[in-house]
């Protein structure tokens, strides 16, 4: 393969190839880890991606490894394996699987939004999607029970489903693009509810927050919201461009003869159209804010900066954590 020898003594596979405190850099990063191709790379390849990453952690790479093999490799793994629990995540889960698998749901959804039994199934669809992905991309150090599963998985799409169907009803009337958006507003409100309720035991129990060297501080509530509202911000933006511009795009195309001679088409051109704003949107989105979040340590609960005062003195000014995706 092309490339010289690392140099074990130099190369660091965890520090990341774009400064991650600018939004250029993030998106770079994030272009490599939502690349779709990566979903049909194989378990076993998989494995041996993480193989890789990890003996190079551990500084006993196999001779004549090369840096591009390092770099492909920690892309693989940082697109397939949780940060957290370095277990290899669900295919369906993934960051990378949201533009195939958003593409699909999000244009039937725009497709199929004007009788309610349709309207029922897409959004059931949707929540159903979302609630695996939120689930999947959670902070692993934070468990959640099967009956709080349960209970948020319930709650989100029943808030996805009444939403919508209200506002299918309501729109009965108004002009069509309103109707056309109502997906949307759907999809945003089950957003603000899903992710807060499948994430909810870190908001109960507070997630792992550190120092800047990785030395575990304790754990904090006021750090899970930040980091969840973050998530919630991020999601309903990957969502908007397609949900917003695309309905209106379709609203005057359909005007043309040539495209009321040829309905059957439409839905497979939303699904592609949808598809062509999630490739930029969905690493765009994850990259709104750091992956690694920071957050000034006065902000903190009174007991948590209290003890961290205690024991670091005033050398701690931050503390960092993984908001998750």
């Amino acid at each position: 393969m092309a490339g010289n020898t690392v140099d074990l003594t130099k190369f660091n596979i965890d520090a990341p190839q774009w400064d991650q405190s600018t939004f250029m850099g993030r998106l770079k990063h994030f272009f490599k880890i939502t690349d779709p191709r990566t979903v049909i790379v194989s378990n076993s390849n998989l494995d041996k991606a993480k193989d890789l990453v990890v003996r190079c952690r551990a500084g006993t790479l196999p001779p004549g490894t090369t840096r591009e093999q390092l770099l492909y490799a920690k892309q693989l793994y940082d697109s397939a394996f949780h940060p957290d629990s370095g277990e290899r995540m669900n295919l369906i889960g993934r960051m990378s699987f949201q533009v195939p698998g958003g593409m699909a749901i999000t244009g039937f959804m725009l497709q199929f939004y004007r009788t309610v039994p349709a309207v029922v199934f897409w959004q059931w669809v949707n929540q159903s999607f979302n609630a695996l992905v939120n689930y999947t991309n959670r902070n692993a150090a934070s468990p959640i029970s099967a009956k709080q599963l349960g209970v948020a998985y319930l709650t989100a799409t029943s808030t996805a489903l009444a939403t919508a169907v209200g506002l299918n009803l309501y729109t009965k009337r108004a002009p069509p693009l309103l109707a056309r958006w109502v997906p949307f507003v759907a999809v945003a409100a089950a957003n603000c509810v899903n992710i807060p309720m499948m994430r909810q035991q870190e908001i109960i129990s507070g997630i792992a927050v550190t120092d800047e060297n990785e030395n575990k501080l304790g754990k904090s509530r006021i750090a899970a919201v930040k980091g969840i509202t973050q998530v919630v911000i991020s999601r309903v933006t990957m969502a908007a461009p397609g949900m917003i511009i695309l309905p209106i795009l379709m609203e005057r195309l359909e005007k043309y003869p040539f495209m009321q001679r040829i309905k059957f088409l439409h839905a497979p051109l939303q699904v592609m159209l949808v598809g062509c704003f999630l490739i930029f949107m969905v690493p765009a989105a994850c990259s709104l804010f750091p992956q690694r979040c920071c957050m000034a340590t006065s902000k903190l609960e009174p007991e948590l900066r209290d003890s961290i005062n205690t024991k670091y003195g005033d050398k701690v000014k931050c503390i960092y954590f993984n908001k998750g995706l």
